[in-house]
């Protein structure tokens, strides 16, 4: 049972740079700025650096568009991501591919008509990879991210936060309580990629972590399909552990048609962060 309503708090600030501590065990609300900020200032100073200062704040009806801008342009990050970064991690495709492509030159005898495939396989899996994330934005922006209040506002064991840098929404991350297990999950975590490299995104994970702390939860949980080792290196740094991996994950949207599966694969982790026993 959860003490507190996930609405007790509509305002926090919260500093990007604390120690690794979940947030709300120590320090409550204090304010983010650079790292830069972070030595003794006279006042002078510490006006200028109010005015970079990071709040993270619940959401409101006025920020819906925002928040889809932002979300929609770190889904759309992920198509050239999992159609070309992706591939390293997929080393079975790589031969697959590699085979492909020995394949054409003993049927065609071509030189340049094998020196294009590897170049046709790469179209492929960039086309594949916008058709499925652009069925999964779909999907996302006809649901939870198509009414906030409704999905993660109203139910009690949820709520959704903006960071706000100079009065603008720079950062987006939900929280959705599963009373089955007794435990939180991080979902929508995004930041505008004009703000990104000053903590933002740290803040708005330590956010989550404090409210699953003031609401008694168990532990908080995330899943994710990023391709970029920096969204992994930020989980482990707020303390998640990464508890699995689905090679055969299927996203909202997919069809799972033999090309698909041949042109698109994405890797699902799975992270933890064990706030206290049952």
């Amino acid at each position: 049972m959860h003490f507190s309503s996930p609405k007790m708090v509509c305002e926090t600030k919260i500093v990007a740079d604390e120690h690794d501590a979940i947030p709300g065990t120590k320090k409550e609300s204090i304010m983010w700025s650079s790292p830069s900020a972070s030595a003794a200032l006279n006042p002078a100073e510490d006006k200028d650096v109010r005015k970079d200062a990071v709040f993270i704040r619940e959401f409101e009806r006025g920020d819906q568009v925002e928040v889809r801008r932002i979300f929609y342009e770190g889904i759309m990050e992920r198509i050239p991501n999992t159609a070309f970064r992706g591939l390293r991690q997929q080393p079975k495709t790589q031969f697959l591919y590699a085979l492909l492509t020995l394949m054409c030159f003993v049927v065609t005898k071509s030189v340049t008509l094998t020196c294009c495939a590897p170049f046709i396989l790469m179209g492929a899996r960039y086309y594949y990879s916008r058709k499925v994330i652009h069925s999964y934005l779909d999907c996302a922006l006809h649901t939870d991210m198509a009414d906030i209040e409704a999905y993660y506002m109203k139910p009690t064991g949820s709520c959704f936060w903006v960071a706000v840098l100079e009065g603008r929404v720079v950062g987006i991350v939900a929280a959705q309580g599963r009373e089955d297990d007794n435990t939180v999950e991080l979902r929508r975590m995004s930041v505008d990629s004009r703000y990104r490299g000053k903590g933002i995104a740290k803040a708005l994970g330590r956010r989550v972590l404090e409210f699953a702390v003031r609401n008694n939860y168990a532990a908080v949980v995330l899943g994710t399909t990023a391709v970029k080792m920096a969204a992994h290196k930020l989980y482990e740094s707020l303390g998640f552990r990464r508890t699995g991996e689905s090679e055969d994950y299927r996203l909202p949207g997919m069809s799972r048609s033999p090309l698909e599966r041949l042109f698109f694969q994405i890797r699902y982790s799975h992270y933890r962060l064990q706030l206290r026993e049952e």
